[in-house]
């Protein structure tokens, strides 16, 4: 039988969402706990690789098992089995052909930065301090070149291996609640560090330090006239959409995150 299922974690502790040797990973501690509950009959799929550092409020997964379990029994035991740091908030059964990445219409992050006159102590691991005064508008007007398909090979990282630069952004949005400032985009898929390298790029602009506009550092499709990228700490994977296919939607209390960020994405 299939399941898919639903998982926040603080990836400060992870080396990414994604298996790798030698290191922790969110997809490792994951597959573990599953299978303290019922044998796993092959690797966990996930709607988006996060890295190291990035945290999630909706990564979707789905795994499969020959093991008969409630859903209850499953939703349980493996959190009972996951460290502080991660907790699975929805499970439900899912269609035998269903794949969380490949299914996946859309997938949204934030980015919060913080613009407090002192550091935040406490929230070091989960926002971005920008000490820089930040013009919002100036912001979205920037990013509103970016809605739409386009090559975005100037927003791509170094280590990026997609064979094609082409991405949808459906949205940006930028709002501000007392002194964090949150970016939101949504878009089909994703180049490796293309939500940082985007966020970075808009505070250079914001800043006075990048003379090109969005528009042309976009058209040049050339990473080196793009900005720095933004610190991996105030990245949140929020989740992804799916066409045919309807996730429980997990009930959160008024807390930090869920008054700052669009958790209904």
């Amino acid at each position: 039988m299939k399941f898919v299922g639903a998982c926040e974690y603080d990836g400060s502790s992870f080396s990414g969402f994604q298996s790798q040797k030698n290191a922790q990973s969110v997809q490792g501690t994951l597959e573990k706990a599953i299978s303290s509950v019922g044998r796993l009959t092959n690797t966990i799929n996930y709607s988006g690789r996060t890295d190291a550092g990035v945290h999630s409020l909706g990564q979707v997964f789905d795994f499969e098992s020959v093991d008969s379990r409630t859903l209850e029994q499953w939703l349980r035991g493996i959190n009972s089995a996951l460290p502080d740091s991660v907790s699975v908030t929805s499970l439900q059964e899912a269609p035998k052909d269903f794949h969380s990445r490949f299914d996946a219409i859309k997938r949204t992050y934030a980015y919060i930065i913080y613009t407090g006159s002192t550091r935040p102590i406490f929230l070091k691991d989960y926002v971005f301090w920008e000490k820089n005064n930040i013009d919002i508008d100036l912001m979205q007007n920037e990013s509103n070149f970016l809605i739409g398909t386009h090559n975005f090979s100037s927003f791509r990282g170094s280590k990026c291996t997609s064979n094609n630069p082409v991405r949808t952004i459906d949205s940006i949005e930028i709002s501000k609640k007392e002194d964090f400032i949150v970016v939101t985009i949504t878009a089909n898929a994703y180049l490796y560090n293309m939500v940082r390298i985007i966020v970075g790029t808009l505070l250079e602009r914001s800043a006075g330090r990048l003379q090109k506009s969005m528009q042309d550092i976009l058209e040049s499709e050339n990473r080196i006239n793009a900005g720095k990228t933004a610190q991996a700490q105030g990245l949140f994977f929020l989740g992804a959409e799916y066409k045919n296919f309807s996730l429980i939607k997990p009930t959160r209390s008024n807390s930090f995150l869920s008054l700052l960020l669009p958790l209904n994405k």
